[in-house]
């Protein structure tokens, strides 16, 4: 695959696949809420697992290219929303400002071979780590974030990251 966003020469069957992971593949919308971190954190961390989810049909030949570059724009966005939401409380997230080209470059990695099981097996880890470190670098936030939530309306939230 010379370049990540071009499409799959063969046709897009997002449909069967969004059903097969019980979600639509595009759904980017400006959020209601742009500071609403709790929602950005989720939509980012259920379409990160969902990604896991695709490439698991493209390593079967039941999703395309097309439908793990249209997740990974989807995530680009919702990763975006994240940052926005966290920085309209002053959080600061610049240490995990390159997880999108990080995730870019092990996805172009495992994409420009021919869909199997082995190469998918061979690049998970790398993915694993990728959203690993998102995932640290979410969590090391929690603290940050419940000191403004318990700030501004006295309540306590998390982001209830695992």
């Amino acid at each position: 695959m010379s370049n990540y966003y071009q499409r799959s020469s063969y046709s897009s069957n997002s449909d069967n696949v969004a059903e097969q992971v019980g979600q639509p593949l595009m759904q980017i919308q400006p959020p209601a809420d742009i500071g609403n971190v709790p929602r950005a954190v989720h939509s980012l961390l259920s379409s990160t697992k969902r990604l896991q989810e695709v490439l698991r049909l493209w390593s079967t030949e039941k999703a395309t290219e097309s439908d793990v570059s249209d997740l990974y724009v989807q995530i680009g966005h919702e990763f975006n929303a994240t940052i926005t939401a966290f920085s309209q409380h002053r959080i600061d997230l610049t240490d995990i400002l390159e997880i999108p080209n990080e995730l870019r470059t092990v996805l172009e990695q495992c994409l420009s071979e021919d869909p199997s099981p082995e190469v998918l097996t061979a690049f998970m880890p790398d993915l694993r780590k990728v959203i690993f470190k998102l995932l640290r670098g979410l969590q090391s936030r929690q603290e940050q974030w419940q000191a403004v939530t318990r700030r501004f309306d006295g309540s306590r939230s998390s982001l209830d990251l695992p």
